[in-house]
């Protein structure tokens, strides 16, 4: 066992899920008022607060990059402005 000296770092965890995931997650979370900040950007995806989707959630975010807040009291603000219907 090698313990580490203040010059090196700790290893850093990273979940593994796919970026479809993470975009259901954040569109859940939305869809659901769970509050949080959301922000997306292609396939990088930030998320502080909100849910896991659960497995028959059929929903995705219908733009690329976004920033979307949830406040308590079911108050959205979200930079997406198109039509959240498929086309």
């Amino acid at each position: 066992m090698q313990i580490p000296n203040e010059n090196q770092a700790l290893p850093v965890v990273v979940t593994r899920s796919t970026s479809i995931e993470q975009r259901r997650a954040i569109a859940y979370s939305m869809d659901t008022l769970i509050p949080g900040l959301y922000i997306w950007f292609h396939n990088l995806h930030f998320r502080i607060g909100g849910s896991q989707a659960e497995t028959t959630y059929p929903g995705t975010l219908h733009s690329e990059i976004g920033i979307a807040i949830v406040l308590p009291g079911y108050r959205i603000f979200t930079s997406y402005q198109d039509s959240y219907d498929p086309r």
